[in-house]
């Protein structure tokens, strides 16, 4: 059962809009939810429904038209909030973002540099943390999602799974708060999918909270503890994983999931 503070929201959207050539196009067009800590929330939906986009809005990759974001008390959608001493401060979303960890679909490594200095270079530079100890955590993380032995490697020595699992564990090294995923298995050739879904089974089960936009069925209904479903900028049906792909209410859901499964 989860504890009263698995329940703490840790991130409330409200109202969030993404409007493209003058309001013509909408991404996203009035996307409401709260995410709670510990929360494994799966989006799904066809292409342009606005998946991406709403993820990548959450971090402010993509700066929303109209809406809240609200991290942690703060709504960081706004350029300014109001502090404890009743005056207005400039967001520094940079500090934001520290927290919220991002995997992409493509791996996003430097290339001239190996899987170790990939990992530790943003807890050294942006959190001042010892080399030795940045290491020693790398190594660790690259032991626990078996690639302890290619922290002296570089990316272009690595199969695109095991890119994408440095990623994931690069992420990890910042301690994020929540892990956002875009789709992180889509580049992959389909007999590396598995390796890279196994650690995000992992990250799961030890209370990450995670926000899954994916196009993987199976793991979505085994691992989401709710799953989202999108369609035209808007989250039409959401619920358990049974009663989204069990018992699917809503037309476009259903046409959706006939397809897909």
């Amino acid at each position: 059962m989860p504890t009263e503070e698995n329940k703490k929201v840790i991130l409330k959207v409200k109202d969030l809009k993404k409007h493209y050539t003058g309001g013509e196009i909408k991404a996203l067009d009035g996307v409401t939810i709260d995410i709670c800590k510990g929360d494994v929330v799966v989006v799904i939906g066809p292409s342009g429904s606005g998946k991406s986009t709403f993820l990548r809005s959450l971090n402010l990759l993509e700066q929303p038209t109209e809406g809240s974001i609200i991290f942690d008390g703060v709504d960081i959608a706004k350029k300014k909030y109001r502090g404890e001493d009743g005056k207005f401060h400039r967001l520094n979303i940079d500090e934001y973002r520290k927290r919220m960890g991002m995997v992409f679909q493509h791996f996003n490594l430097f290339p001239h540099m190996t899987i170790m200095d990939n990992m530790t270079l943003a807890p050294i530079k942006v959190k001042g943390m010892k080399k030795e100890d940045a290491e020693q955590k790398a190594q660790g993380l690259l032991n626990r999602v078996g690639l302890g032995d290619r922290a002296g490697a570089y990316p272009s020595q690595l199969s695109g799974g095991q890119k994408q699992r440095v990623a994931i564990v690069r992420a990890l090294m910042m301690e994020p708060d929540v892990m956002l995923f875009d789709e992180p298995t889509s580049a992959l050739d389909p007999e590396m999918v598995g390796e890279v879904l196994e650690v995000m089974k992992e990250l799961a089960h030890t209370g990450m909270t995670m926000i899954i936009v994916t196009h993987e069925m199976g793991f979505a209904r085994e691992v989401g503890k709710r799953i989202i479903f999108m369609a035209d900028g808007k989250i039409v049906e959401q619920g358990g994983p049974e009663e989204i792909f069990g018992n699917p209410k809503n037309p476009r859901l259903q046409a959706f999931l006939k397809k897909v499964l």
